[in-house]
């Protein structure tokens, strides 16, 4: 059973790390290709347009992720205070550096196209994690989502206690009611329109993914359930409306009702991945590229913007015009330059935090490191050295916000 937990985290962290890869090579070609919502770039590039989507998956991830030891031992959370020190001890000193960093560049360099340079309330607004509700230049606009996966983690204890007295199938089907009446009223009632802003079916994606990870305690039978091919069954109709409608339709009018109906589909995928199907996609994922991409995926996405930004709009926007060959430029500098920050990010401000779970681990932890590496003699030959990998599969699945997601 460890063995098994320990290959879906690394599979689940693949896809987190192609989620976070993708919103990447989104930013880049919104850049290249102004007019959004409109995919003003050639055919083969639109799919790009959607990297909202990947959102969808992370938020449904997330409640997969989290649920998954709650729901071995009969949905019990094992102390809200603790999920809460955990969840904050995870989330938040590499955001909190990603926000410096994004401030620095917005004041130092160039704030976000089109915004103002940050001010005092900004600082206040995303430190707090209060962006979504506070308006305020924001110096990173992908950091919307963090606040709203904060507010979802206030949440998962009452989740986890509806499922726990009822079934999470009410549980979910409690959340989706609440979030589609609020979607239907948003056009005529004041209230409803606003908490729009709040990204509400983002909720019901969270919810969603909670009830998939009931999947590790279910019977055989229902674990022997195609639940890869219900995952295509469940995509294929909204890819194909994606296709049809465009993405003005799609993204400028009807993102609320497209995320909703993507969510069976992710939930399914991440069922299909949990029991070790499709065996091939398992494999794929727990590559090495891969585990790597998703222990540094959370850093990857709070970094990538800023950098994408200079590339685009100071190093090259001078040099070439926006179009295909922008486009094809700022792939070349931009994705190489965000992956190698996010590691070495990850590095100093993500990894020792999940690694050592209080300020008395981690202290020790830097001050053996300095320690030995003061201790260590001198010399020319590298391999004399053996410094921690963050790479190594075991280090991987622990630096993963999904191992973490006991809480």
């Amino acid at each position: 059973m460890a063995a098994e937990s320990q290959q879906r985290l690394v599979g689940l962290d693949g896809i987190r790390g192609l989620a976070a890869l993708y919103v990447v090579l989104s930013h880049v070609f919104l850049r290249s290709f102004p007019g959004y919502p409109a995919a003003n770039g050639p055919w083969w590039t639109t799919w790009m347009i959607y990297g909202h989507f990947a959102v969808a998956v992370f938020i449904v991830l997330s409640g997969f992720s989290l649920a998954v030891s709650p729901a071995r031992h009969d949905w019990q959370l094992n102390g809200t205070t603790r999920f809460f020190h955990r969840r904050a001890w995870r989330i938040l000193p590499p955001y909190w550096a990603a926000l410096v960093f994004s401030l620095l560049v917005a004041w130092l360099i160039i704030p976000q196209p089109g915004l103002p340079e940050p001010n005092a309330m900004s600082v206040i607004a995303n430190g707090l994690l209060v962006q979504d509700v506070i308006d305020a230049p924001t110096p990173n606009r992908a950091f919307w989502t963090i606040a709203v996966e904060a507010q979802l983690y206030l949440v998962f204890p009452l989740l986890l206690l509806f499922i726990r007295r009822i079934s999470g199938f009410a549980m979910l089907a409690a959340v989706t009611a609440i979030v589609v009446a609020v979607g239907a009223l948003a056009p005529s009632a004041p209230l409803a329109n606003w908490l729009m802003r709040l990204t509400p079916q983002f909720a019901a994606l969270f919810a969603l993914g909670m009830v998939a990870a009931g999947i590790v305690r279910s019977s055989k039978r229902r674990r022997d359930w195609p639940w890869h091919w219900l995952a295509l069954a469940a995509a294929a109709p909204v890819l194909a409306l994606i296709v049809w409608k465009g993405s003005v339709w799609t993204i400028g009018s009807n993102l609320f009702w497209i995320d909703l109906a993507f969510g069976p589909a992710i939930g399914c995928l991440f069922a299909a991945l949990a029991t070790g199907r499709p065996a091939s996609l398992v494999r794929l994922l727990n590559t090495g590229p891969m585990r790597t991409l998703g222990s540094m995926s959370y850093s990857l996405y709070l970094t990538h913007l800023p950098i994408v930004t200079v590339v685009c709009e100071v190093i090259l926007a001078s040099q070439i015009r926006t179009g295909l060959p922008s486009f094809l430029l700022s792939l070349a500098i931009a994705v190489p330059a965000t992956l190698i920050f996010g590691r070495l990010f990850a590095a100093v401000f993500e990894i020792p935090f999940v690694r050592h779970r209080g300020w008395a681990p981690l202290k020790s932890a830097i001050t053996q490191r300095f320690r030995g590496t003061a201790r260590q003699p001198a010399t020319s030959d590298s391999h004399s050295a053996q410094p921690d990998r963050i790479d190594t599969p075991a280090a991987v699945v622990a630096a993963s916000p999904a191992a973490a997601g006991d809480g």
